[in-house]
């Protein structure tokens, strides 16, 4: 069965993020097609980029680091829940990428946004590290406005619209992530 991890990225006290990820989770345990998992950056609790080593290279020293490789490779694919700060996406989200090369390779991205424009530079930015990365970003996305789809811009109340939206995401993400599973075969 094709996996999809939903990778929650940001980690701040508070965060809106933390709703919006539950709420991509409960749309996508609903589905037949791929197994959905949440992946919580707060339950890795990984520390400023501390490899020697480049990760293209695979050669891991840090427990933090093998232990987030394992995680991330057993997945086929990803939905990425970022919000935007400063015109990007979370410091926390780009440092987890950054820790590993190889168990992104050949695997479909998705993303679903939030922020004052709904997180669209956030996601922007988040393709060009997809592209480095071998990450095959798909076109649907979800973006989610602080002013339009949250109360008070702090209580998540999405439309039917934005579920729609959300499948679009998933559809392309699950199919994707099986039409590269000979890739990651022969890679």
């Amino acid at each position: 069965m094709t996996k999809i991890g939903i990778i929650l990225g940001s980690t701040r006290p508070g965060r809106n993020g933390e709703a919006v990820a539950k709420w991509v989770y409960d749309v996508a345990a609903k589905r037949t097609d791929a197994e959905f998992e949440l992946v919580d950056l707060l339950d890795y609790n990984l520390p400023h980029l501390d490899e020697a080593i480049p990760p293209s290279m695979g050669q891991y020293s840090q427990p933090h680091t093998i232990e987030w490789a394992k995680k991330i490779d057993s997945f086929d694919g990803f939905v990425f829940v970022t919000p935007e700060y400063n015109h990007s996406t979370s410091g926390a989200l780009k440092n987890a990428i950054d820790f590993l090369f190889k168990e992104w390779n050949n695997k479909a991205a998705g993303f679903v946004g939030y922020g004052s424009v709904g997180g669209a530079r956030a996601v922007e930015h988040l393709r060009l590290i997809a592209g480095e990365l071998m990450l095959a970003d798909v076109r649907a996305q979800v973006l989610l406005s602080l002013a339009t789809d949250f109360e008070n811009y702090s209580t998540f109340l999405p439309s039917e619209r934005q579920e729609q939206a959300l499948h679009a995401v998933l559809d392309q993400t699950v199919t994707w992530s099986k039409a590269l599973e000979t890739v990651r075969k022969t890679a």
